[in-house]
């Protein structure tokens, strides 16, 4: 799998952003935070991509 295409937990983007869990879900909520997958078993992932490409929207803002 390249890192691209790397999905990563909400634990680990919480961890690099440096934010709390509620954070992340309150940005999600409104429709602030990267996008997201959610898996067949409930579970949410972040494309490595879709936060890199958030990340670099939120320095253009």
């Amino acid at each position: 799998m390249s890192t691209a295409d790397e999905k990563l937990t909400i634990p680990q983007v919480c961890d690099e952003l440096q934010i709390a869990r509620s954070t992340f879900y309150d940005w999600r909520a409104k429709n602030l935070g990267p996008k997201c997958i959610r898996l067949p078993n409930r579970k949410v992932r972040v494309r490595r991509s879709d936060l890199n490409r958030w990340l670099e929207s939120q320095e253009a803002a």
